[in-house]
């Protein structure tokens, strides 16, 4: 067989216009020659003195099906791979037909197979496509908002960074940008596997792929086409795709020595028994389809489940590191918590109502950038906010401002001395923390941190059942932080105040003892220990850039329990591919022998390609049982 898709890579990209117009060809060529065996059949039996005539039309059949395998047995000489010695060895057995003047065997042979590669194709479909509607989402049309305030409908491919698009309920993003007005929810779910709609709102990232789902939205667009974060999925997978599993190689590394065998079992059994037909059933049965296909095919169906939830692997070989993960370690921001400040905690002073507070402080900190004046903004929303005006910003101290002619301030304990007020004595708190004071007046003290997610502590226990039960937890931040975050989310092992450098020295001690560590960062200060694990996972779509060239699998959500989706479909597919091996190397090993020993009598190699693609089949059926993995996170 001509090694055109799933032998030769398995699996390569998703079934494009070319490659789909070959099948098609194939497919018609061999129903031609399928037509023109019947007919020569039909003459035998109605029209003995024809013989003949059915001979030069079987030979006819035997023409249509035939070059495409020879063609392929002699480019694998060149270029030696396993789906190359399936082409040889059929090549040989037809030869061999021909040279005793058997052209119906001849022109069936080819022809069983072909029928046999074709529904090979068909049924790696469903993997395909499945990688395939990712690279679809990249082919929409968006409503571009021109500068005199017109509305012009383009393609994706048309608008460029810079341009502005306007998205109403259900229209789908066509390029990653940052939303400048309008409220409403995304529907992410085709992009990073989340079940549920995000909210957002001005200032949010957007992303290519992701749909509208109610309010208007007017988005700046910040990179296009094969920049954005989906572009760049789909080039990896696609990348990913062509890349070969492990056992894959090891397999093919032994391909010319098996040819060896093989053409000394089928010699030793044409000395045996004397008959052509079972040296050719020999050849065929040999031939190891179903054990080339065993790895690949599992291999692409485990990275379309993937890619359905949100998960993004480089290459098979690391499904295979990541099924043998036994330890885990973690950096901290940005990983384990949001990576961003946020109001942890209000202490009003006595008398005073705390959302008198909250308004106040966020309608002074809206008028700031400063991460603590964010963060008190972000706790009202806009329209609650109190109105100030006559906003100084004292940098590095805080914000001074006055409501309906009152002075208030927005800062730190030494703002509100210099500016007669009295904050008394700071609360016993880790992170930021603020003092808001109107009138000469302290109204209290706002504290501020980074919280830790809230599905960080099951998801670190899911791991915990997986056999992960050595987990690190890693921080730059103060040690006294980092046991907060870590005993927030129950981890005992901890470390603080360390470098990039000192996280990588750390995953490499646990290397060298033995361990092989999944190692969870963001992808941007943690590129050094990513690259040192067994397996290095890049949280989120936050620093994509850095997160794709250093990690071997990205998450587009930031939700740390699919750690556990990755390591139960990387343990499934390890499974799979080894239930696989097994059984196209006893399937093969069990019609070789039966060829070998004669049983299959005049239609030896007939009967021989027959059982050889009911074993491919079989091997193929059994990868596709992995598609239907799938775990809902609600």
């Amino acid at each position: 067989m001509t090694d055109t898709l799933a032998d030769c890579q398995a699996t390569g990209a998703s079934l494009g216009w070319a490659e789909r117009r070959v099948l098609a060809v194939r497919l018609t060529l061999a129903l031609s020659a399928a037509g023109l065996l019947l007919l020569s059949f039909g003459m035998t039996l109605l029209e003995p003195d024809q013989i003949e005539i059915a001979h030069l039309i079987a030979a006819a059949a035997a023409v249509l099906v035939v070059p495409p395998v020879l063609v392929g047995a002699w480019l694998a000489l060149s270029r030696p791979s396993l789906c190359g010695l399936t082409d040889q060895l059929v090549s040989l057995a037809v030869i061999a037909a021909w040279a005793v003047g058997d052209l119906t065997t001849a022109a069936l042979l080819p022809l069983v197979m072909t029928l046999g590669h074709i529904l090979e194709e068909r049924s790696l479909l469903g993997s395909r496509e499945a990688i395939a509607a990712l690279a679809r989402l990249t082919h929409s049309r968006g409503r571009r908002l021109e500068p005199d305030g017109t509305v012009t409908e383009v393609a994706a491919s048309v608008l460029r960074p810079g341009d502005r698009v306007e998205l109403r309920a259900g229209d789908r993003v066509p390029a990653d940008g940052i939303i400048i007005t309008g409220t409403s929810s995304l529907d992410t779910g085709s992009v990073t596997g989340e079940s549920l709609p995000v909210e957002v709102r001005a200032g949010d990232p957007v992303l290519a792929g992701t749909t509208n789902c109610w309010g208007r939205l007017e988005v700046e667009i910040t990179r296009i086409g094969q920049e954005t974060v989906l572009g760049k999925v789909v080039a990896l997978m696609h990348e990913a795709e062509r890349a070969k599993p492990p056992v894959s190689r090891l397999l093919e590394r032994y391909a010319g020595r098996y040819l060896v065998l093989v053409l000394a079992l089928a010699a030793c059994a044409w000395f045996t028994s004397h008959h052509v037909t079972v040296m050719m059933a020999v050849l065929v049965a040999s031939c190891p389809c179903a054990l080339v296909l065993a790895a690949p095919a599992t291999a692409v169906a485990a990275l379309a489940v993937a890619a359905r939830h949100g998960i993004l692997i480089k290459g098979t070989a690391f499904l295979e590191e990541l099924a043998g993960v036994d330890s885990v370690i973690l950096d901290k921001t940005g990983t384990v918590t949001h990576g961003e400040l946020c109001l942890i905690d209000v202490l009003p002073a006595p008398g005073v109502d705390m959302d008198d507070l909250l308004v106040l402080a966020a309608g002074i900190g809206s008028a700031s950038s400063h991460p603590v004046s964010r963060a008190a903004a972000a706790a009202v929303p806009v329209g609650e906010r109190a109105r100030v005006s006559d906003v100084v910003e004292v940098g590095g101290l805080g914000l001074i401002a006055r409501e309906r002619g009152v002075q208030v301030v927005f800062g730190r304990a030494g703002m509100m001395r210099a500016q007669g007020i009295d904050p008394g004595e700071p609360p016993d708190h880790d992170g930021p923390a603020a003092c808001v004071g109107r009138g000469g007046v302290l109204l209290g003290w706002m504290l501020f941190g980074d919280r830790s997610r809230v599905e960080a502590r099951d998801a670190l226990q899911d791991l915990r059942e997986l056999g992960l039960t050595r987990q690190l937890l890693l921080s730059g931040d103060r040690r006294r932080v980092a046991e907060t975050v870590a005993e927030a989310i129950g981890i005992t092992d901890v470390e603080g105040e360390v470098l990039p450098e000192q996280k990588l020295e750390r995953v490499l001690t646990q290397v060298r003892a033995g361990w092989r560590p999944l190692v969870v960062g963001d992808g941007v200060n943690d590129s050094l220990a990513l690259r040192a694990g067994a397996v290095g996972v890049a949280m989120g779509v936050n620093g994509t850039d850095v997160a794709l060239a250093s990690a071997d699998l990205v998450l587009m959500t930031s939700d740390l329990r699919r750690l556990g989706t990755c390591i139960r479909l990387a343990r499934r597919c390890r499974q799979t591919i080894a239930v696989n091996v097994t059984l196209g190397l006893g399937w093969t090993a069990v019609v070789v022998l039966i060829a070998a020993a004669g049983w299959f009598g005049a239609a030896g190699a007939l009967a021989a390609a027959l059982l050889h693609n009911l074993g491919t089949l079989a091997v193929m059926a059994n990868a596709g049982r992995l598609l239907r993995f799938d775990e809902r996170l609600t």
